[in-house]
């Protein structure tokens, strides 16, 4: 089956953002928005969910400020205590002071990098992956907008977006084996 997509390329952000407004109240389904740079308010614009990257990054400093915790107990007092500056070693809590910027550090390091990670597996970008970029000016100053035109006229979506402000309308048709 043959899915139709018609790219709508615009160049000012202003343009594309009441664009996506426009195109939005009329039902058109946005596959994807390509730009050179991030838009402010276009998530909004476009409809999409609130992130929930902020969690993750909670979720990481707890595992990172745990990590650490367990490591100094095992390190500093367990496995091989020392007495640095007349501190006592016997004893996690009343060392705990000299131990705040290690669970800190640990904390925001779990939660940077696994962060990262998270991101990469989440948008798919994996080492040596292709470019699923369809116009390579929208690397530099041109925004490009995918409207999926499979149930409706391509000619009637075409015309609405270009009094939309689309400066090139393009039909793509892929096609899918199921």
């Amino acid at each position: 089956m043959a899915s139709k997509v018609i790219h709508a390329i615009y160049n000012d952000d202003d343009i594309l953002l009441h664009a996506v407004k426009q195109v939005r109240d009329e039902h058109y389904h946005i596959e994807e928005i390509y730009t050179p740079f991030p838009v402010h308010g276009l998530e909004k614009a476009m409809g999409l969910a609130d992130t929930r990257i902020a969690i993750t990054a909670f979720l990481y400093g707890i595992v990172g400020f745990t990590v650490a915790i367990v490591m100094m107990n095992f390190i500093m007092i367990q496995d091989w205590p020392q007495d640095i500056g007349g501190k006592p070693s016997f004893s996690y809590i009343e060392n705990m002071p000299a131990f705040v910027p290690i669970m800190f550090e640990l904390t925001v390091f779990f939660a940077a990098h696994l962060m990262v990670i998270t991101f990469y597996m989440r948008s798919k970008l994996w080492p040596f992956k292709k470019a699923e970029n369809p116009d390579v000016r929208t690397t530099d100053d041109h925004f490009l907008m995918a409207v999926d035109a499979g149930k409706h006229d391509v000619k009637t979506v075409s015309d609405f977006l270009t009094s939309t402000g689309a400066i090139e309308i393009s039909l793509i048709e892929n096609d899918e084996d199921h």
